[in-house]
């Protein structure tokens, strides 16, 4: 939690932002493993929530009537029966003073606060939990099934503008968040060696994460099957002469950190492996070169791709007119997604809200369109303050490789007879989180997890 007037400060440009009517923000209920009583620990909070009213307990609801400038939190005490099992929560009264909210009443009594708004309008976010769902149903009268719809775009706009500019004292978390990633990844890259499993280092991994930090950010990728996207540890041994990608994160003071890295599992690369890696760095860096203020991050994605296609075009993979091919789309058969995402209190910060909303604005649209092209998930102009990730990747997706090559699609930019020789490489990632700052980009975290390829060498032979 930050300071209070962090809290009131936001609260207050929200009131601003959205102009009129009540704001209810739902903070999250217990989320059970499977029964009732054996909820997931730890508690993870709405994070619109929590950046207007910081509070970490379960069962809240935040209120902002903006036209009669009243804030409320709303929520039950706990009772002696919850503190014998789980401790000591102060009440709800108290977690409002904390955060600058002065008006407090039990939950029951939202339900009359909304009855009471005559006809005003009374904005929520787009649900994602059930329980939520049934909430809004209970309190608004409307039906799960049209409440997506019937989100208040204005706080949604409102919401995205905000968060989407990192505070110092966001930035500063995000640093932190990174430091605890390079030990998550510098564990992995230490253990990685033929006959150690998938899941064991895995498990390090978000070991980890659960020791200095909250837990992992995102389910954990570790995978000797780096062409699958998000492919989880397995009970299969690494295998000598493979790759394993390295997917993982972890959240820190409520922010997040997202890297992946490609390692060799005998600690040397073969020639083949070098070769694509050495395209995935390329771009990686480029990225470094020509994100800044003012520039599209579409714009940033296709001149990666455009980098990547000449690359690729020299090993014999593609061929023929590099704009063409990237106006096709072919570089999708070997990077079929963005290059990076917004980042902040969410990995992929503010998914909930659309990503039309959080990565597009209106100068650029989406392409859903096209295949590849329609999984960016930011597009945007970029700004001082957001924190985006980049990562660029080459994957050899064997289903892929055999539809392309029977519908002939992309076939005057498409090698597919060398494709085939590469169905059993598997994929390359290389990511970091980037900071646009006010003339240029940085990568973020005090130390960067090995990732040239003699460093990567040297670091996994000499550690």
């Amino acid at each position: 939690m930050f300071e209070k007037e962090t809290y009131i400060r936001r609260r207050a440009q929200l009131k601003k932002l959205v102009g009129n009517g009540v704001v209810v923000l739902f903070g999250n209920n217990e989320s059970p493993a499977n029964y009732p009583a054996n909820g997931y620990a730890p508690f993870r909070q709405d994070s619109s929530f929590l950046y207007y009213f910081g509070q970490h307990r379960d069962g809240l609801v935040g209120v902002i009537d903006i036209d009669n400038d009243e804030e409320w939190l709303f929520g039950d005490d706990i009772d002696v029966e919850d503190i014998v099992w789980m401790g000591y929560t102060p009440s709800v009264a108290d977690l409002g003073t904390e955060v600058g909210v002065s008006k407090t009443a039990p939950m029951a009594q939202l339900k009359v606060l909304c009855d009471k708004a005559n006809g005003r309008s009374i904005h929520f976010l787009p649900p994602y939990r059930f329980d939520t769902k049934i909430q809004i149903m209970d309190l608004l009268g409307i039906h799960p099934s049209q409440q997506k719809e019937k989100a208040s775009l204005d706080l949604i706009k409102a919401v995205v503008k905000m968060r989407a500019t990192k505070e110092p004292q966001e930035i500063e978390a995000i640093e932190k968040a990174c430091d605890v990633g390079y030990a998550m990844h510098t564990t992995a890259q230490l253990l990685i060696k033929p006959g150690v499993t998938e899941r064991f280092i895995g498990g390090q991994v978000d070991g980890i994460a659960r020791s200095l930090a909250q837990g992992v950010s995102f389910a954990t990728i570790f995978s000797q099957h780096g062409e699958i996207m998000h492919g989880n540890p397995s009970d299969a041994p690494l295998e000598d002469g493979r790759l394993v990608l390295c997917d993982a994160g972890c959240e820190l003071n409520d922010y997040c950190s997202d890297n992946t890295r490609t390692m060799p599992v005998n600690g040397k690369f073969t020639q083949k492996q070098l070769e694509i890696y050495s395209i995935v760095e390329a771009c990686h860096d480029y990225v470094l070169e020509v994100a800044k203020p003012g520039v599209k991050y579409a714009d940033v994605h296709f001149a990666v791709c455009r980098l990547m296609t000449d690359r690729l075009k020299e090993l014999g993979l593609m061929k023929g007119d590099t704009e063409e091919a990237v106006r096709a789309g072919a570089h999708a058969m070997f990077l079929p997604h963005g290059l990076g995402h917004m980042m902040g209190m969410d990995v992929h910060d503010m998914e909930g809200l659309g990503q039309i909303y959080v990565g597009f604005d209106e100068e650029t649209r989406p392409n859903l369109e096209q295949f590849g092209t329609n999984c960016l998930r930011m597009g945007r102009k970029l700004e001082p303050g957001f924190v985006v990730t980049d990562e660029p990747g080459i994957y050899f997706i064997p289903h892929l490789i055999d539809l392309w090559k029977k519908e002939g699609h992309c076939k005057e930019f498409l090698n597919f007879d060398l494709l085939e020789t590469y169905k059993d490489f598997g994929g390359i990632r290389i990511e970091d989180d980037l900071l646009i700052t006010e003339d240029g980009c940085r990568f973020m975290g005090s130390k960067r997890i090995p990732y040239h390829p003699q460093e990567l060498e040297d670091f996994m032979k000499n550690n």
